[in-house]
């Protein structure tokens, strides 16, 4: 016979399991590991579970524009959300900030970038990759960056273009270019870039990658999708961003 304490325990996970809900949520590529690790946590916390897709910012915005059943959207700029909600596809009000971007020039060979980014003046290299910088934000601030240091002319029939930056990281890791711009969060663990070589761009030579999160009216009815937002705005979730190098 279960004690009084145990059937406490018992309503309690019925009653979670009773109000628990699925939320489906497109995640800017750069926000990957994070966002796994913050799902996990979710899950763990409310009972909801956090079903993720990945990608380019500027496709998840042509899939929601299509009716795609997305109910939270994780940009990586903060002009898709607001331009989703003056559509009327996305909730007014419930916009925030959740991460603030790193660029970083990074090549898997260690000593190739230096902590200057004077190898993009070097020109020591075949080939960049960047994401595209039309569907990208991480892809426009890397154009925008060497726009200010004064290559971006020179490098352009260097650059191989990935779709988004997950693809960008791949054509680095592969050896498919040499070296090129992603988001520090892909090569950051623990405080430290984990392999090879970067330079962390620093923010004065692009605007700030603001990222921005926002409540689709597809899941305005869905309570694990406010409660989603709720949490990443929570200290928990905040650590854990910091720690893949994003701002505050």
């Amino acid at each position: 016979m279960l004690q009084p304490g145990a059937w406490l325990l018992a309503f309690l996970a019925v009653f979670s399991s009773a109000q628990a809900a699925e939320v489906g949520v497109a995640v800017a590529s750069n926000f990957m590991a994070p966002m796994q690790k913050i799902a996990q946590a979710f899950e763990q916390d409310t009972g909801h579970k956090a079903v993720l897709s990945f990608g380019s910012t500027g496709s998840f915005y042509a899939q929601i524009k299509n009716g795609a059943p997305f109910q939270v959207l994780l940009a990586a700029d903060a002009q898709t959300p607001l331009k989703l909600e003056k559509e009327g596809l996305g909730v007014a009000g419930s916009r925030i900030t959740y991460a603030v971007g790193q660029l970083v020039l990074w090549s898997r060979q260690p000593g190739l970038v230096d902590d200057r980014g004077a190898v993009l003046r070097s020109g020591h290299f075949a080939r960049i990759a960047i994401a595209n910088p039309k569907l990208a934000p991480y892809g426009a601030a890397a154009v925008e960056a060497m726009g200010q240091m004064g290559v971006l002319k020179d490098l352009q029939p260097k650059f191989v273009q990935g779709e988004n930056i997950a693809q960008t990281y791949q054509f680095i890791a592969t050896g498919n270019a040499q070296l090129g711009f992603v988001a520090l969060s892909q090569v950051m663990a623990d405080g430290k870039i984990t392999q090879g070589s970067g330079w962390p761009v620093p923010p004065g030579l692009h605007a700030p990658i603001l990222q921005d999160a926002i409540l689709l009216t597809k899941g305005r009815d869905n309570p694990a999708a406010p409660a989603l937002l709720n949490y990443l705005k929570s200290e928990k979730a905040r650590a854990l961003i910091r720690s893949f190098g994003y701002g505050p």
